[in-house]
């Protein structure tokens, strides 16, 4: 976890700036704000991996969800879907962390790939820009006596916002561009 940490740390001051008067985004600082988000989607994919098994001690759980949480902007919700209903639920990120750890199977694997932006970055009149990642996962659920499983494989779309913040090093105010996780909404579910 310390390497995430680290890694998320190091591209956030790659996107550090004292002398950053402009609103809009420069092709170079995109592309490490791009990085930046893609790295964040990829510790979430982690994070509910470690969360959503049955191998994790419940103290070591809560503690990745405190963490997954941080990578998410207030009020946001995550979509889940089945292949046994059309409806989409959405719940709000910890409800949907405890609810992944509470699942009934003796053996869960959740796995993301194909992670890619399918929208460019667009500037809000707040000054905050929005865009949208694309994630496929693959859910699989099986108990012990293999007389409950499930498979199914989900595309999802993840809002992310970029927004201008400060803080203050050694007595300088330093602006930097952050990124937070919005909305994880559901588009396809397939067996």
């Amino acid at each position: 976890m310390q390497i995430i940490k680290y890694t998320a740390l190091s591209l956030l001051l790659a996107l550090t700036t004292s002398a950053f008067a402009q609103t809009n985004i420069n092709p170079s600082r995109k592309q490490a704000i791009d990085s930046l988000a893609l790295e964040k989607v990829k510790d979430l994919s982690k994070y509910i991996s470690i969360i959503g098994s049955k191998d994790t001690q419940f103290s070591e759980a809560k503690r990745v969800m405190d963490r997954a949480e941080e990578l998410f902007a207030e009020d946001s919700e995550m979509g889940v879907s089945s292949l046994e209903s059309e409806e989409i639920s959405y719940f709000k990120v910890r409800d949907y962390f405890e609810r992944l750890m509470a699942l009934n199977y003796d053996k869960v694997k959740i796995q993301w790939y194909d992670i890619h932006y399918v929208s460019d970055l667009e500037q809000q009149p707040d000054g905050t820009y929005v865009g949208v990642i694309t994630i496929y996962q693959r859910f699989e659920g099986t108990s012990k006596d293999g007389s409950l499983s499930y498979k199914d494989t989900t595309k999802k779309d993840i809002t992310i916002y970029v927004k201008k913040k400060e803080t203050q090093i050694a007595g300088r105010i330093i602006e930097f561009w952050d990124v937070l996780l919005g909305d994880i909404k559901v588009t396809e579910t397939t067996a």
